[in-house]
């Protein structure tokens, strides 16, 4: 059994930590076409980790490799130190997962489906634990009804609920709010928010709001290939190529040669009462056109900074994509 763990100090004493979930080198293979190739990465506890890439680049089959559910071709995994090759049950019994069909026994009440998920868990003290998850979950008003006849978005609340109920270390969940509507998307967001507080969650999403609302770090996979391993902070600073500065004055015609002289500036785009100033990247360029403005009687309306959005973010990390 290979095991890999961090070493933390703790009121003077060592004390041995594993690392939640490691992957390392994963490659899956389909024929002559290859799903996945040679991808590393590590989510630690308490990380609530952003799994994005286009249809088909390969993020359910990682998902499904990390839990188990199929053998990788090269390379392997770990969650919580457990091998997912040489200790299967072990990292089963670790990790709740929600794939992004949720398969649920629809003639089930939802309290039943609930009572056999805590006895194939074995969970002692089944009744409180159920009535903890149907709590956490917001199932309390649909626990007597038939799954079937629930909303799509209660739907979820209970595949959650199946997913977290023996209380695993790591939360993998696959288009956790695909097709809610807006109040729902809030719900089961604030949900896997209150969860990540604890546990390691790893879930993939193409909604580029929850997105940046939700994740600490975003991994961004294409053609099966790692291509970007960042915070969100690191990502939009690492691809925005300059800084864009939008100013609005009360004057009607401002010339942009009155800021021709501004140092770090790479260009200037004129827009009626409006000036679109481009500079380079570590240039901060709003104190000169503040003081310049000042000294030419100019009064500016509105000052805005354009950063780069996590849409542009993954369509530049993305675009070169082609089916492999």
């Amino acid at each position: 059994m290979r095991r890999f763990k961090n070493i933390l100090l703790d009121n003077n004493n060592l004390k041995e930590i594993p690392m939640s979930v490691k992957v390392s080198g994963i490659t899956k293979v389909f024929g002559t076409q290859k799903a996945v190739n040679d991808l590393s990465f590590e989510a630690k506890p308490g990380e609530i980790l952003g799994f994005l890439g286009p249809n088909g680049a390969g993020k359910t089959t990682t998902m499904k490799m990390i839990c188990c559910y199929i053998q990788p071709s090269e390379g392997t995994a770990e969650v919580d130190g457990y091998d997912i090759m040489a200790s299967p049950l072990s990292v089963r019994k670790r990790i709740g997962y929600l794939p992004e069909h949720n398969p649920l026994y629809e003639e089930m009440y939802v309290k039943e489906f609930l009572q056999f998920v805590a006895s194939i868990h074995k969970i002692d003290n089944k009744l409180a634990r159920i009535n903890d998850v149907i709590e956490m979950t917001g199932l309390g008003t649909e626990q007597t009804k038939i799954i079937g006849t629930l909303s799509k978005g209660y739907r979820q609340r209970v595949g959650l609920a199946q997913a977290i109920m023996h209380d695993p270390s790591v939360l993998i969940l696959d288009e956790p709010t695909s097709g809610l509507d807006m109040n729902q998307l809030v719900e089961i967001r604030s949900l896997i928010k209150n969860l990540g507080k604890e546990k390691t969650v790893i879930f993939s999403s193409h909604i580029m709001q929850e997105v940046q609302a939700l994740c600490d770090r975003v991994i961004i996979i294409n053609n099966g290939i790692l291509v970007a391993d960042q915070s969100m902070h690191q990502l939009s600073s690492t691809l925005t190529s300059g800084q864009v500065i939008h100013i609005e004055f009360a004057e009607n015609e401002v010339s942009p040669v009155l800021f021709d002289q501004i140092k770090g500036l790479t260009s200037i785009t004129k827009d009626h009462n409006k000036l679109i100033f481009t500079a380079e990247k570590n240039a901060d360029i709003r104190k000169s056109i503040f003081d310049t403005a000042v000294n030419k009687s100019l009064t500016i309306l509105e000052m805005r900074q354009e950063k780069a959005s996590m849409e542009d973010i993954f369509r530049k990390l993305t675009k070169e994509r082609t089916n492999v």
